[in-house]
C-alpha cells in the first residue's frame, strides 16, 4: 500500500496521485506539485489515503507544499497573461492568413512556457508564428495540435439533454463510441439526433451498451418463431427496453399482440421455415405482474401510526342536535352571507344582540319596526289584457329586460314604459 494524495488539473475532469511526503492535506485544498512540464497549481480532491501499488504509476511525483497567499496571487496574474496571450495569438494568426482555430492558453505556474491549443483541418505550418509569439513573450512557446473531442472538453457547454457535457464534467478519458452501439440500441441513425455538440457520436451511447447487449442475448430476434400462451406465431418486433415482444398469432391474421418475454417459448430463432418443427401442447404461463403499491396498501404509514397513538381510546360524545322549537319547526341554519350576519335580522327574522359597553347605545324597544318580524310580500296578479277590438290599447303585461333601470327608455327593474292613463270621457 502506498499513501498518496488525489489532486485534479485545471481544465481536466481526471485525478492524479502524488506523493505527500508527509503533508497532511485536506480535500478542497489547492497545493504546488512537481509535474513533467514544471511546478503546478492544483486542487486537491481526495486527502492522504493508501491505495494498492498497482495502481500507483511509477515514479510518484511528489508534493511540493501547500499554496499560500503568495501562490494565489501568482496564478491570478497567470490567468490574466493568458487572456493577453489569447488576443495576441489571434491577430498573428489572422496576419499570417493561418487556417487554424485558437481554442486555449495555459501557462506554467512559474511562467517559463506557454502552451496554444488550437484546432485544424489539416496540418499547418506555424514556425513563423512561434518565432512572433517567442518574441513578444520572451517564454518558451508551444503550440499543439487537439481534436473536436478535445475541443469540446475544454470549453465546455450543454448538450441535447440539458446537461453540461459529459466529457468536461466527469469523463476522465474517451471512449471509443461506434454507429453499431446506436444500432444495438435501436436509436434513429440520423446524425443530428445521435452526435454531440463536437460533431462526433455522443459518449453516452457507451454508457447503457453492456445493458443492451445483455438483453439481446436473452430475447429472440425479429420473425422468430414462438409459442405464446394465446398459440403460435411470429415475432414481427422487440423492445428491448421493456423486454416485449409484438407477436403475430397464426390465428389472429394480422392482430399483433404484446406478450413479455417470459411468457414466449422460442421455437425458431431467426427466420427460416416451420418444417419438422414440433408445437409443444402445453402453452407458457401468463406473466403476472405484481403492482408494488398493492402490497403497501394495507401497511399503515409511521405518520398513521402517530395518529392512531395520540387519538383518545374513548370517543367522544356525539354533538346534541338543535331541540325543535314549541310550535314542531325545526329552526333552520343561519347563511354566513346576506343580512344577520353582524347583528341584523336573520333568516328566520330574530336580530342578533351586541355586546356593547355602557352609554354607547341602548337596545332598541320591542315596538319599534328593527324588532318586528319582516312581513311576506304579497305579489299582485297581472292586470287583465284589455279586450280586443279596442283601437290604441295595448296589454300592460310588458317583458322584462336583464338590465337596470331605463334600458330602454323605462323607469323601472323591468325596463318597460308604464302604460298611459286612460283619458276621462
Amino acid at each position: 500500500m502506498t499513501e498518496v494524495i488525489g489532486v485534479r488539473f485545471r481544465g481536466g475532469c481526471k485525478e492524479y496521485y502524488f506523493d505527500p511526503h508527509g503533508i497532511a492535506v485536506e480535500t478542497g485544498q489547492f497545493v504546488i506539485v512537481e509535474t513533467a512540464q514544471g511546478t503546478e497549481y492544483a486542487q486537491c480532491l481526495s486527502g492522504n489515503h493508501e491505495v494498492d501499488d498497482g495502481v500507483v504509476v511509477r515514479p510518484l511525483r511528489a508534493l511540493v507544499r501547500v499554496a499560500t497567499e503568495n501562490d494565489r496571487r501568482t496564478m491570478e496574474y497567470n490567468r490574466q497573461r493568458e487572456k493577453d496571450a489569447f488576443g495576441i495569438c489571434q491577430k498573428k494568426i489572422a496576419e499570417r492568413g493561418l487556417d487554424m482555430k485558437l481554442v486555449r492558453v495555459e501557462s506554467c505556474f512559474d511562467g517559463s512556457k506557454i502552451v496554444f491549443f488550437f484546432t485544424s483541418e489539416g496540418r499547418v505550418d506555424f514556425r513563423e508564428l512561434v518565432r512572433d509569439l517567442a518574441g513578444v513573450f520572451r517564454a518558451r512557446i508551444e503550440l499543439r495540435q487537439i481534436g473536436v473531442r478535445d475541443e469540446a472538453k475544454m470549453l465546455g457547454g450543454l448538450g441535447i439533454c440539458g446537461r453540461p457535457f459529459c466529457c468536461a464534467q466527469f469523463l476522465d478519458d474517451f471512449v471509443p463510441v461506434s454507429i453499431k452501439m446506436a444500432k444495438t440500441q435501436n436509436l434513429s441513425l440520423n446524425p443530428t439526433k445521435i452526435s454531440g455538440a463536437c460533431g462526433r457520436l455522443m459518449c453516452c451511447l457507451k454508457y447503457e451498451q453492456a445493458a443492451y447487449e445483455d438483453a439481446v442475448k436473452r430475447m429472440p430476434k425479429n420473425d422468430s418463431f414462438v409459442l405464446t400462451p394465446d398459440g403460435p406465431g411470429n415475432v414481427s418486433a422487440v423492445n428491448l427496453v421493456r423486454e416485449t415482444l409484438s407477436v403475430r398469432l397464426d390465428d389472429a391474421g394480422s392482430a399483433q399482440k404484446s406478450y413479455h418475454n417470459c411468457e414466449v417459448r422460442v421455437l425458431r430463432n431467426g427466420k427460416g421455415s416451420r418444417e419438422g418443427i414440433e408445437i409443444p401442447a402445453e402453452r407458457p404461463a401468463r406473466f403476472v405482474k405484481q403492482d408494488a403499491e398493492s402490497e403497501l396498501e394495507f401497511a399503515p404509514s409511521p405518520m398513521f401510526r402517530a395518529l392512531e397513538i395520540s387519538e383518545p381510546a374513548v370517543a367522544p360524545a356525539a354533538q346534541e342536535m338543535p331541540a325543535a322549537d314549541e310550535g314542531g319547526e325545526k329552526r333552520e341554519r343561519r347563511r354566513r352571507g346576506g343580512r344577520g350576519r353582524r347583528g341584523g335580522r336573520g333568516r328566520d327574522g330574530e336580530g342578533r344582540r351586541e355586546t356593547r359597553p355602557e352609554g354607547v347605545g341602548a337596545e332598541k324597544p320591542a315596538g319599534e319596526k328593527g324588532s318586528e318580524r319582516r312581513k311576506p310580500v304579497e305579489r299582485k296578479a297581472p292586470a287583465p289584457a284589455a279586450e280586443a277590438g279596442g283601437e290604441g290599447e295595448k296589454s300592460t303585461h310588458r317583458r322584462r329586460h336583464r338590465g337596470g333601470r331605463g334600458r330602454r327608455g323605462g323607469h323601472g327593474s323591468g325596463g318597460g314604459t308604464p302604460p298611459a292613463a286612460p283619458k276621462a270621457e
